[in-house]
């Protein structure tokens, strides 16, 4: 009898290319993968039914990146592999007013510290990668500040809806995440209902189009890599309301100077940064600010 899963190993010269192989993959109908460091790249197992085999491995060739290194599937036994990722998963905690975990991960909370429920589903974003950290540190570090109270928070790329979550559990008043991919809607809804947080949240499949008044959001949250984020800088900036801020976290530290010039060009400027390893990469979020109308008329300056 022949398997009925199979087993695809990608070994990727770049996080980049090994987040853009794993993004087409599931698109194309893999269902599970494993990522493990391989020295300079990237190494993903991925795990799907074996009669999508031949979708994947289209849709990878048709990236056309020589730094992709694509093994032949081998069949492998018969797993969920919805909830096999679980396993073996430890809670996120990003400070001690919140944390993350699984639903069928135990974790004891600190006294008054909000603890997230995340199931991604076929959806990226748990919190377990730098890039949510490091965004969900700006948004707890908001939070402690004050500055979330009653605020409008926007999450580009949602994911899971982790960070729009976040951001209303913390205090913010109404947040609104935004998804180009309807299975990332859906487990974010998901994610809402289970934590009680649907009341303040509004989820959108699209782009940037889909939101009308520019100027309405206090806060944009976006965990997005470079070559994703440049094109909608320009909507973000208009987006934001003036004195608003901005985090884009999910860039690599060699992006630095390329993202910190676009940024610039879209009309906002970096307040400051936070770095954190990950499997040999180190990622880096950028806190940036809309500046408000300059004052005019005499005594202005």
């Amino acid at each position: 009898m022949s398997a009925r899963f199979v087993r695809l190993e990608l070994d990727a010269d770049s996080a980049d290319l090994a987040e853009r192989a794993a993004a087409e993959s599931f698109a194309a109908g893999a269902a599970g993968l494993e990522e493990r460091d391989a020295g300079a790249g990237t190494r993903l197992l991925l795990y799907l039914p074996a009669g999508k085999a031949a979708a994947v491995c289209d849709a990878l060739a048709a990236l056309g990146e020589p730094g992709l290194r694509i093994g032949a599937p081998e069949p492998v036994a018969e797993v969920d592999w919805s909830r096999s990722w679980q396993a073996g998963l430890a809670p996120t905690r990003i400070s001690a007013g919140l944390a993350l975990r699984a639903e069928s991960v135990a974790f004891d909370a600190e006294p008054g510290q909000r603890v997230l429920v995340i199931e991604p589903g076929q959806a990226f974003g748990t919190g377990g990668h730098a890039s949510t950290r490091l965004a969900l540190a700006w948004i707890d570090a908001a939070a402690r500040d004050g500055a979330l109270r009653g605020a409008r928070v926007l999450d580009v790329g949602c994911g899971s809806g982790v960070l729009a979550l976040a951001a209303l559990a913390l205090g913010a008043s109404e947040a609104v995440a935004l998804d180009l991919d309807p299975l990332a809607t859906r487990a974010t809804r998901a994610n809402a209902a289970r934590n009680g947080l649907t009341r303040g949240l509004r989820v959108l499949c699209g782009s940037t189009a889909a939101l009308r008044a520019p100027g309405r959001f206090d806060r944009v949250v976006a965990n997005l890599l470079r070559r994703e984020l440049e094109p909608l800088l320009a909507d973000l900036a208009a987006l934001l309301a003036p004195e608003g801020r901005a985090v884009f976290s999910g860039l690599l530290a060699e992006d630095r100077e390329r993202a910190a010039a676009a940024l610039s060009e879209a009309g906002l400027a970096i307040l400051d940064e936070r770095r954190e390893r990950d499997s040999g990469d180190e990622w880096i979020a950028l806190l940036t600010r809309r500046p408000g109308p300059r004052a005019s008329g005499p005594g202005a300056g």
